[in-house]
């Protein structure tokens, strides 16, 4: 493309304003994406661990031992076998209805040998409460493990587990409960696909992962074949993937936070997923998703805060999903749609203070409203007159010139020229333009979100 083009571009802008009888006021100033953004999770300093001193004892039904691996062999189904201070070993449980607990006021540390899995859960409801387990072994092809989980009816609760490739890993069993734990990876490991993930998730149903902090691993959460699995009130951080599902239906993510990481949910390959209040804020690296959609059908996105990411949404080859209530702010661009995802339900949303609000590289027109209420935008003309909450004028987030660099992909860099700029103006008032892109035709007067200003609650003060 060359300035030939670019004129005529503006050729066509000038006639597009000319044609509506007048000049279209531009939208608010943006701010820039993320700049103004205050984020303070609550997740503790992963390397603050106090290691126990005393060397390890494990007592089952009155009699002790210095070996947990002792310790188990010797418990009938149903014991409890306790632990005190610290263990060099790796364990093997192969009996079923145990409890390894530290005794009260104790962290355990079972310390592997820096070669494959520290702890392996061979028998069935196996409890593991309140231990320490550390130093896995190193190779990530070998799935080396802190936990690794190979019976039904698993519980890892209140637990520790770093130093570690993969931290727990469940391997095709089901009903398996992972909850209020902190997994650490090794962070000398770079780069990050050398790492394990923090809890592997492959061929399992009815399980649930909950109230978990996971860094310094791969991906904090990866589902591989999964089904009915509820992910809820996890927090993760400087990651590459904070979630990431793949071939896995039927899921529940919820009221999860995933900060710091190139992607903060990755949805990929899967079906009737309900992604649901979630967080995702400055995940920002080379991928820098919020929450990307690839090939996912029939799925909910509903109720999450996307704020300060690269891309709020990436939408590609997806259909037939509903992303609805979200609050997407100060995101390089609010959601990327591409790959012919145009058969989606957007409505609810509030689009605030974003770099750009869409970008539709799509070959048809998308309508984003549900009957007759649409989406927040911060760039839109207020024209409520009516006092209905809705805006007369309809919106045009993404249109002609998303439509003209989808086909010819050397203009994009005049994408933010201002002939380009008039374009988009004009397309977004002048109802007869009706390119490929997105349309919202009752845009809301005011964002559904009432609190989206306690972002910026640090930078006022």
């Amino acid at each position: 493309m060359n300035r030939t083009t670019e004129r005529w571009f503006a050729v066509v802008a000038v006639a597009v304003l000319v044609a509506s009888g007048a000049a279209v006021a531009a939208g608010p100033t943006q701010a820039r994406s993320g700049a103004n953004v205050a984020f303070d999770p609550p997740v503790p300093d992963e390397y603050s661990f106090d290691e126990p001193a005393a060397p390890g004892r494990a007592t089952v039904d009155g009699r002790s031992f210095d070996s947990v691996q002792e310790a188990v062999d010797s418990a009938e189904p149903g014991d409890t076998v306790r632990l005190r201070g610290r263990f060099d070993e790796d364990v093997v449980v192969n009996a079923s209805n145990l409890t390894l607990v530290s005794e009260p006021g104790q962290l355990a540390l079972i310390d592997g040998t820096a070669t494959g899995d520290v702890l392996t859960l061979n028998g069935e409801n196996v409890t593991v409460r309140r231990v320490w387990v550390r130093n896995s072994g190193f190779d990530p092809a070998g799935n080396d493990a802190g936990i690794w989980v190979n019976g039904t009816g698993a519980r890892i609760v209140d637990s520790r587990v770093t130093a570690i490739t993969f931290g727990i890993w469940i391997d095709g069993v089901d009903g398996v409960v992972i909850e209020n734990n902190t997994i650490v990876g090794r962070e000398s490991v770079r780069p990050l696909s050398y790492r394990g993930n923090g809890i592997q998730v492959w061929k399992t149903e009815d399980s649930l992962i909950a109230d978990n902090r996971i860094t310094d691993v791969r991906d904090g959460v990866y589902f591989s074949w999964a089904s009915n699995v509820t992910a809820r009130n996890n927090a993760m951080w400087d990651l590459r993937y904070g979630v990431h599902y793949m071939y896995s239906d039927d899921c529940r993510l919820a009221n999860n936070t995933a900060f710091d990481n190139d992607v903060g949910y990755a949805l990929m390959l899967s079906e009737n997923i309900r992604v649901a209040n979630n967080t995702a804020v400055n995940n920002t690296g080379t991928s820098g998703h919020g929450i990307l959609l690839k090939r996912i059908d029939h799925s909910v996105v509903e109720g999450n805060e996307v704020v300060a990411n690269g891309n709020g949404l990436y939408v590609f080859n997806s259909v037939n999903n509903t992303i609805a209530g979200n609050l997407v702010l100060e995101n390089r661009v609010g959601i990327y749609l591409t790959a012919g995802s145009v058969d989606e339900r957007v409505y609810g949303n509030s689009f605030i203070n974003n770099g750009r609000a869409v970008r539709a590289l799509v070959g048809e027109l998308a309508t984003w409203n549900a009957s007759d209420r649409g989406n927040y935008w911060s760039d839109a003309r207020r024209s409520d007159v009516d006092h209905d909450g809705v805006n007369e004028i309809r919106h045009r987030p993404a249109g002609l010139v998303d439509y003209l660099v989808y086909q010819h992909p050397q203009a994009t860099v005049f994408a933010s020229s201002p002939a380009f700029d008039a374009l988009r103006r004009a397309e977004s008032a002048f109802p007869v333009i009706d390119a490929p892109g997105v349309v919202d035709y009752h845009p809301l007067a005011d964002p559904p979100h009432d609190d989206w200003r306690r972002y910026y609650a640090r930078n006022r003060r």
